[in-house]
């Protein structure tokens, strides 16, 4: 029931980010490149930004630090770059792409996972 009690404790803000995380899946699955490029400049960009981005949020001295948190700092750059790139050229409008199908499933992805949230979040209301 891991993944029960997650949901049924995520905040608006995580959901907000996975439903970023659901947006670029569903979008790189329709504009995947294999470039390796691409790829090799998104881990470059993810290290360089990765690393400000740690010091950045970084506490006192010998504090340790979220794993989660680490990892988020890390992938938004990575997942941005990478984004950025794919979709270049293809008509996307901000984070839209030109094709009407594609929104439909990219949002309706988003959709989805923020129901199924407000559903565990109900069922966990009842069962308490």
């Amino acid at each position: 029931m891991l993944i029960f009690d997650y949901l049924a404790n995520l905040t608006k803000g995580k959901m907000i980010l996975w439903c970023y995380l659901i947006w670029y899946i569903v979008i790189v699955s329709f504009y995947f490149d294999p470039d390796p490029r691409i790829w090799i400049n998104s881990i470059g960009i993810c290290v360089v930004i990765g690393i400000a981005l740690i010091l950045s949020v970084s506490g006192k001295p010998g504090s340790k630090a979220d794993r989660w948190q680490t990892f988020r700092l890390f992938a938004m750059p990575f997942c941005v770059s990478s984004f950025s790139s794919l979709i270049k050229g293809h008509g996307f409008i901000f984070v839209l792409p030109p094709n009407k199908h594609e929104q439909l499933i990219a949002i309706g992805a988003c959709i989805a996972f923020i129901l199924v949230v407000f559903l565990v979040k109900q069922l966990k209301r009842v069962v308490a």
